[in-house]
């Protein structure tokens, strides 16, 4: 396509704090992962040629305002994951740029707000014959008192934030005591409501989707947590996600699903793209399943915008179906513009 050969200007928004240094080569592994998905974007657009402009914000907008100005972007790569401190006001910066009529990658508002609440997006998929976990809110400042349809085990997360934030261990619950105790954590300590899902057992997919209205499915990742130790629930905690050393000492590792039939891969790839279609997501996203010994699907969240790292689930799983990473920054970024020219 022409498209792809075309030298763009291109701002890489991202959180003040995350702008790489030009230079890493002094840097530890760990010392690098806070910013490493933003290194390697725009790492990646230099390659393909591109002007690349880093944009950081924090809780203003005036310098997003001002690079569209006088930068004046082909399109906006959005990275941004919070602002001012809320996760939920990505949506809104996103909306900031429909305003400027500045092309953007990545979910529209609308998607990016369905997604991020745990609850409503349960109840939208619910709604359309979709299979979920039993769950329900607890907003923070309210009793917490078990309704008795939730069974336990159940598992308690933030209602909005991503990245297992808030998640340990702990989150498993199997006693009203510790449901208790683990909703006023995430109440006082993440400052979100909680919600209360019923824990499936079995194992965790992410199906990673690429596009606007085409859809492209990915091939099926997992994370395996066999080698965790045996007292310890098999789930996606903070530390699991984030914490290299622990990933290291227990053998965590997230690839291309195994064993899975013809079958089951046909379903998730048709039961993500309805999932995508009615959340409203686009750009790209990866879906998070339980799958239960039984072969029932249960879907968990959608994270709209997730890690686009040249080495996390949703490019290596790009990379499987033949994608390399510069050619998947390009998609992304042509996505963007042809959003843009058809609204």
């Amino acid at each position: 396509m022409a498209s792809t050969l075309k030298r763009r200007r291109i701002i890489v928004l991202v959180h003040k704090s995350l702008i790489p240094p030009d230079d890493i080569s002094k840097l530890s592994r760990a010392e690098i992962a806070p910013f490493k998905t933003e290194f390697d974007v725009r790492g990646g657009l230099h390659k393909l040629g591109h002007e690349v402009l880093m944009v950081g914000l924090s809780d203003e907008l005036a310098p997003l305002r001002t690079a569209i100005e006088e930068f004046k972007p082909h399109v906006v790569f959005n990275l941004l994951e919070e602002f001012d401190g809320q996760a939920i006001f990505d949506a809104h910066v996103v909306g900031y740029l429909e305003l400027q009529r500045a092309p953007y990658t990545g979910c529209n508002p609308r998607g990016l707000l369905l997604a991020r609440d745990k609850a409503l997006s349960k109840k939208v998929l619910a709604y359309h014959r979709i299979q979920v976990p039993r769950f329900r809110v607890f907003p923070r400042y309210r009793k917490i008192k078990r309704p008795r349809q939730l069974e336990f085990p159940l598992i308690v997360k933030s209602l909005i934030e991503e990245g297992s934030y808030g998640i340990a261990q702990a989150s498993l619950v199997n006693n009203d005591k510790a449901l208790e105790e683990r909703v006023a954590f995430i109440h006082d300590k993440i400052l979100t409501d909680a919600v209360v899902e019923q824990y499936i057992p079995g194992r965790e997919l992410y199906v990673s989707v690429l596009g606007n209205h085409r859809l492209q499915v990915l091939p099926t990742w997992e994370i395996f947590l066999d080698n965790l130790p045996e007292d310890a629930a098999k789930i996606a905690t903070r530390k699991v996600k984030w914490d290299l050393e622990y990933q290291a000492k227990h053998g965590v590792r997230i690839g291309r699903a195994k064993g899975l039939s013809e079958e089951m891969e046909r379903r998730i790839a048709r039961l993500s793209r309805r999932i995508c279609r009615r959340l409203g997501t686009d750009g790209c996203v990866r879906i998070d399943f339980r799958l239960h010994e039984s072969g029932d699907l249960y879907f968990l969240e959608a994270n709209p915008n997730p890690d686009i790292g040249q080495d996390e689930e949703f490019a290596s799983a790009a990379k499987a179906a033949g994608l390399k990473y510069p050619a998947l920054l390009q998609k992304i970024v042509n996505l963007g513009i042809r959003r843009a020219e058809r609204g």
